[in-house]
C-alpha cells in the first residue's frame, strides 16, 4: 500500500450512516468502508460509499461538512436533501484532510464547467460507467482562486474601502472573516511535501514493518513522525514519548502512562498485574501501531520489561505482542535516565534500548535521515556533525571560540542562556524578573481538571502560573504563524500589556510586535482521558535548561559548557542554534564534547547493516506522499 496523488480521492475508514427518512431514524455502522469521489458522464459529482456487501453513491450537492474533530480522524457529511448523515471515524488524519480538501475544491469549481441540458440527460446511456475524480490540479486551484476573487468582499484585503473613521458593523466583520477563511483554504491546498528519504520511512510504516528512524538534530524527525501519525488509523495507533512535553508535541501520551506500570520500578510480574487493570488493558489490546518518540531517553531495562508486559497482556508471544513499533530518536543526543534505579541505587546507570535483548527481538528496519533543515550554513552543519560524534579539531575549536565576540542583542532582545542544570536556569529567570521595575502581571492557566495541574505542568510546555513584566525576556512555545516566524522557540521581549484583556504584547526578533492571547493544549492521560490547559504560550527566556531545549530552534542563544555532565549534552546545546552568527559560547573547551562509546559502536553497526540492506533490497520510492 502506498499513499499517492490519486488517493486524495479515496478514503478508508469506519462509517456510521444515520437515515432520517423513517421514524424513528435508523443507524447502521460498518467498521471497514471505502469512500470514493466519482463523476458521471454529465460531470455530476458523487460520493461513492463502498461497503463489504453493498455500494451506494450520493450526489454531492447542498451538503454540510462538520470537521471539528478532524485531528481525531472524524468528520460528518450531512446530506439534507437525501435525509442522510454519514459519520466518518478511524480515518488516517492526513488522508481525511486531503480527501475533504479535494471534495471542497471539486465542488467549488464545478459551477465553472458547462452544464448538460435535460434532453441530453434523457437520451444518454444510463449504464455508462462512472469515472473516478482526478486529484486537484493547478488548473483547479486557479479556478478556485479566480472564483474567490470575483466573490471577494470589497471590505477585504487591499480592497478595503471602508473609511478609517467609520466603525465596522457586524456584516463587515462577517464578510472579512469569510474572505480570510476562503483565502486560508486556498493556501492550505498546497501539499505538505516530504523529502525522498522521508517518503521511504512513511512507506515502510504503511507496510506494517517495525521501524527505527534516526538522524542528527534538525533533520525533520518530529515532522516525519507527525506525517506517519497522519497516515495511520487513529483508533488503533498510540503516540507516546519518553517525556511529557515531547508527547504533547505529537499529540500523544507518555510511554509510562500508556503502559500503565507507573515508574516501572516493580518486577515484571507486578507490572503485568498493573497493566491488566481494565482501563489500561483495553488500550494495550486495541493498539496495533505503537509510536515511541525520543527513544534515546528510554532506559533499556524498562524497554525490555515493557516488551514482556505487552506479550503477557495481549496473549500473543510475538515481539511486543504483535504490535507494530515505530521508534524515533537520536542516541547521540541526551542519554536515558533510569527512573527504576535513580532513587535508591545511583551506581546502576541506565542502559540504552539497543543494548536490550528486546531490541533484537523486534527486528527493526532502520533508517537514518541525512538532510539537515534547521541549519542552512554548510560550515555550521559540518561542525555539528563532528561535535555529534565527539570529534573536535583545532579548526572547529577556533571557530566555536570565536563566537564569544558575536553580538546577539537586538531591539532589547537578549540571548537565551542555555544551562546544563534546570535549577540554574530557573534561578536566573526568577532573579532577572525581580530586578525589573514595575508590578508583575500573573496569568493563571485554565485547566480542565485543577486536581491534575501538576501532571499538566509536566505534560505541557507552559506553567500553571506565569508572571510577566514589561521588559521580560520571553520565548514562544507554540507555532502561531509559521509564515511570519511566530514559531515554537521564537524569542522576544514584553513591551506592554493590552488595555483590553491585559494580554502581553511581544516584540519578536522577526521585527513583529504582536499581542499574545491564551492558547489551548490538549493532553491525553491514562485510560483515554483528555485534559486541556489554556495559558499564554510564553516562557521566561533569560535562561533555559539544555534538557528542556531539546527539539527547539532558538533565534539567539548563549551557552556555558563548563558544567556539562552528560555525553551528547554539548551537541544538543550547540544544535539548537540556527547559525554560527546566532550563537555565543562563553567558555568553549574541547574536553566538554564527547559521545558515548556504546553509541558510537551502535551507529557503526547500524550504518554497516543499513548499507548491506540497501545494496541487497533497493527500496522503491513512491512519487509523492500526501
Amino acid at each position: 500500500m502506498s499513499v499517492t496523488d490519486g488517493e486524495s480521492c479515496i478514503l478508508s475508514c469506519s462509517i456510521t450512516a444515520e437515515f432520517f427518512n423513517s421514524q424513528p431514524s435508523r443507524k447502521v455502522t460498518w467498521k471497514n468502508a471505502e469512500l470514493r469521489l466519482i463523476r458521471n458522464e454529465f460531470r455530476d459529482l458523487f460520493l461513492e460509499v463502498k461497503l463489504p456487501k453493498l455500494t451506494n453513491k450520493y450526489l454531492l450537492k447542498g451538503i454540510v461538512v462538520h470537521k471539528k474533530f478532524i485531528k481525531e480522524g472524524k468528520a460528518t457529511i450531512n446530506f439534507p436533501e437525501q435525509k442522510l448523515m454519514l459519520l466518518i471515524s478511524n480515518a488516517p488524519t492526513s488522508q481525511l484532510f486531503s480527501f475533504l480538501k479535494t471534495m471542497y475544491v471539486k465542488m467549488a469549481v464545478q459551477g465553472s464547467e458547462p452544464k448538460v441540458d435535460i434532453r441530453a440527460r434523457l437520451l444518454s446511456n444510463k449504464e455508462k460507467s462512472i469515472d473516478e475524480v482526478s486529484p486537484v490540479t493547478v488548473k483547479d486551484l486557479n479556478k478556485l482562486s479566480d472564483k474567490h476573487q470575483k466573490n471577494a468582499s470589497p471590505l477585504s484585503g487591499n480592497n478595503d474601502t471602508t473609511p478609517k473613521t467609520r466603525k465596522r458593523n457586524s456584516s463587515d466583520v462577517r464578510n472579512i472573516k469569510n474572505s480570510k477563511r476562503k483565502r486560508s483554504l486556498v493556501m492550505e491546498l498546497s501539499p505538505n511535501l516530504l523529502t525522498e528519504e522521508q517518503k521511504v520511512v512513511v512507506q515502510a510504516a504503511l507496510n506494517g514493518k517495525n521501524i527505527f528512524f534516526t538522524g542528527s538534530a534538525g533533520t525533520g524527525k518530529s515532522h516525519l513522525l507527525r506525517q506517519i501519525l497522519g497516515v495511520l488509523p487513529p483508533d488503533v495507533t498510540v503516540a507516546t514519548a519518553s517525556t511529557g512535553v515531547a508527547a504533547c508535541q505529537i499529540g500523544g501520551i507518555t510511554l509510562h502512562s500508556f503502559a500503565g506500570v507507573g515508574t516501572g520500578k516493580a518486577s515484571v510480574q507486578q507490572c503485568i498485574q498493573q497493566a491488566s487493570r481494565p482501563n489500561v488493558l483495553q488500550g494495550w489490546r486495541r493498539c496495533r501501531h505503537l509510536i515511541m518518540d525520543e527513544i534515546s531517553m528510554v532506559d533499556g531495562r524498562f524497554f525490555e520489561k515493557l516488551e514482556r508486559v505487552a506479550r503477557a497482556v495481549r496473549g500473543n508471544d510475538k515481539p511486543f505482542g504483535g504490535i507494530q513499533l515505530i521508534l524515533c530518536g537520536d542516541f547521540f543526543q541526551l542519554p536515558p535516565v533510569s527512573r527504576e534505579y535513580a532513587d535508591y541505587d545511583k551506581s546502576r546507570k541506565a542502559t540504552f534500548c539497543f543494548q536490550s535483548s528486546a531490541w533484537e527481538k523486534c527486528q527493526l528496519e532502520s533508517y537514518e535521515l541525512q538532510e539537515v533543515h534547521r541549519q542552512r550554513d554548510p560550515e555550521f552543519v559540518s561542525i555539528l556533525q563532528n561535535i555529534r560524534i565527539g570529534r573536535v579539531t583545532e579548526e572547529i575549536s577556533e571557530r566555536l571560540t570565536a563566537t564569544l565576540s558575536n553580538q546577539l542583542e537586538e531591539g532589547g532582545i537578549l540571548a537565551t542562556r542555555l544551562c546544563s542544570h534546570t535549577k540554574d536556569a530557573d534561578q536566573i529567570n526568577q532573579s532577572r524578573l525581580v530586578e525589573l521595575q514595575g508590578e508583575g502581571k500573573t496569568f493563571t492557566a485554565l485547566d480542565s481538571d485543577i486536581q491534575l495541574a501538576s501532571y499538566l505542568d509536566r505534560a505541557t510546555p507552559v506553567a500553571s502560573e506565569l508572571v510577566l513584566k514589561v521588559g521580560s525576556q520571553v520565548m514562544l512555545v507554540k507555532n502561531l504563524d509559521v509564515t511570519k516566524g511566530l514559531v515554537n522557540g521564537a524569542r522576544g521581549v514584553i513591551t506592554k500589556f493590552t488595555p483590553e484583556g491585559g494580554n502581553p504584547v511581544v516584540r519578536f526578533k522577526a521585527k513583529l510586535e504582536v499581542p499574545i492571547r491564551a492558547e489551548k493544549w490538549v493532553v491525553k492521560a491514562v485510560g483515554g482521558v483528555t485534559l486541556t490547559r489554556r495559558q499564554i504560550p510564553l516562557r521566561l527566556a533569560w535562561a533555559f535548561s539544555i534538557h528542556k531545549s531539546q527539539g527547539l530552534t532558538l533565534d539567539c542563544v548563549e551557552m556555558s559548557l563548563s558544567r556539562v555532565f552528560e555525553a551528547g549534552q554539548a551537541y544538543v546545546a550547540l544544535s539548537r542554534a540556527r547559525a554560527l552568527k546566532s550563537l555565543r559560547i562563553i567558555d568553549f573547551s574541547a574536553s566538554q564534547v564527547r559521545a558515548h562509546p556504546d553509541v558510537l559502536r551502535f551507529y557503526a553497526r547500524f550504518r554497516r547493516a543499513l548499507r548491506e540492506r540497501l545494496a541487497c533490497q533497493p527500496v522503491a520510492i513512491p512519487r509523492r506522499l500526501v
